[in-house]
């Protein structure tokens, strides 16, 4: 049985996987000249690498880590020291850190937190524990129905003060959905912190030791191909055609370079795109239906991702850094974290700027230019002097509508990956799943959406697919 998928992102291309595992034949169609959406990297003319975002990956992450488990490719992932570093923008050039001792979690988290002096005198740290205890006590159910607040709304109901959640909140919450704690929802900072919590290697962290496109998807590709699968670059999609009876009919795609237009049928059909491009693909007669205009409520949110080569080492640490700056979010020198971009005598920075809203229409010149002011608090050491470090080169890409903006209110709009429609689904990490939009989130929407296709099909067995889902501890709050 054919499945057309439109979107090669990590959703499309892990749908497309669980499906060959099921039997099925997908053909996964993308729109631009590089695979992996949200995770997509290019090569320079210099044969660096620059990517769309930093991509960091977590213990919490149990689908991630079974998809590389089942391509082969565990090595690919270089794990970091469990830790977690913070800059203290009151002593420039200095870090706070959280260090997590071998101990069963929560106890490893609670001791990281006790250590840390820097960052949290004794009575944050209680006010901190009391504030939170609600959200680790009371379930996932109570988790949810936070969803009506802010972040910042309901640290204030706990009794939690404005200079803990500058301290710690404003950086976790850029880091996570690249707006601030007085925008993200609630619901989003306590699923994240549980599963941290809860999981004794939940927050340790690992980066990929290349490109995204060479050690992640390029894997998903050959898996698929090798099993009859087909996946497709330059592709775009220009219109889902309808049957009378509002069920699809096949994929009209855009020929491209004088090329004709051309119609690509299968049995069943998936978008994988992003919710704002699937918005604005929705059929005219599925406009009406309540399930399409839901998606109405969904946008993304924008980002903005650097990539800075300097003539020299700017620092050796080996891990990802949160700035605690109004600008930035999150960084790290790639020539220490990844195998492939190693440079033992330069640094190459990666940095997302969060919030990105006033930056995203500005140049790159513009962007660069605030970008090397605020390394410049960063890294007092090696910006001034007589011999400050010289930027050698840099690369900034946009993306205007990223992982959906995850405010109050937004998991009413979250779709199902099963649609109204008889032969069509949906799969991205918008859709709904326990991990919110986040690389894990889009592989096990792709693994779900595989699993409700095979679930109306006589092809497969959706038994045969190897779910990854929450196990919630005792009256514990899970992703």
């Amino acid at each position: 049985m054919r499945v057309a998928i439109a979107g090669a992102g990590l959703a499309g291309l892990s749908c497309a996987k669980y499906l060959t595992d099921l039997g099925y034949t997908p053909i996964v169609l993308e729109s631009r000249d590089v695979l992996g959406g949200l995770v997509a990297a290019w090569q320079d003319a210099d044969g660096d690498w620059y990517e769309t975002g930093l991509h960091v990956f977590f213990g919490a992450y149990p689908n991630m880590l079974q998809l590389l488990k089942e391509l082969g490719i565990e090595d690919h992932l270089q794990w970091k020291k469990h830790t977690m570093i913070f800059n203290q923008p009151e002593k420039p050039g200095t870090y706070s850190r959280f260090d997590f001792p071998d101990l069963p979690a929560p106890l490893n988290g609670i001791v990281a937190i006790l250590r840390n002096n820097d960052m949290l005198s004794w009575g944050e740290k209680i006010e901190l524990a009391k504030g939170l205890a609600p959200a680790m006590l009371r379930g996932q159910k109570y988790v949810d129905s936070t969803d009506q607040y802010t972040f910042s709304e309901w640290l204030k109901q706990q009794g939690v003060s404005e200079d803990v959640q500058q301290d710690i909140f404003i950086a976790a919450s850029k880091s996570l959905n690249f707006i601030n704690p007085d925008e993200i929802s609630a619901v989003v900072l306590l699923t994240a912190l549980s599963r941290f919590l809860q999981q004794k290697d939940g927050s340790k962290m690992a980066f990929l030791d290349g490109s995204p496109t060479e050690r992640l998807c390029q894997p998903l590709v050959d898996y698929i191909t090798a099993r009859g699968g087909e996946v497709r670059s330059n592709v775009p999609l220009k219109e889902i055609l309808l049957n009378e009876d509002g069920t699809v009919k096949g994929f009209l795609m855009r020929g491209l370079n004088g090329a004709a237009d051309y119609i690509e049928t299968a049995d069943v059909y998936v978008s994988a795109m992003p919710v704002d491009v699937m918005k604005v693909m929705v059929p005219a007669p599925w406009k009406e239906n309540d399930f399409f205009q839901k998606l109405e409520g969904l946008e993304g949110v924008p980002v903005i991702n650097l990539q800075l080569w300097f003539d020299r080492k700017l620092t050796d640490i080996d891990q990802l850094l949160f700035s605690r700056s109004s600008l930035l979010s999150v960084y790290a020198d790639m020539s220490n974290t990844c195998r492939g971009y190693t440079n033992p005598e330069r640094s190459m920075l990666e940095l997302v700027l969060a919030p990105a809203k006033d930056w995203i229409a500005k140049s790159d010149e513009e962007i660069l230019q605030v970008t090397l002011a605020e390394l410049q608090k960063l890294f007092p050491s090696h910006f001034h002097g007589d011999n400050p470090a010289k930027l050698l080169k840099y690369h900034v890409v946009k993306t205007p509508r990223s992982v959906y903006k995850a405010t109050p209110g937004r998991q009413q709009y979250r779709p199902s990956q099963q649609t109204p429609i008889s032969n069509f689904f949906l799969s991205g990490s918008y859709t709904m799943q326990p991990y919110l939009g986040s690389m894990e989130g889009a592989v096990l929407s792709g693994k779900l959406t595989a699993q409700v296709i095979a679930e109306g099909s006589s092809v497969a067995n959706s038994s045969n697919l190897q779910m990854q889902t929450p196990q919630p501890a005792t009256n514990a709050a899970t992703v």
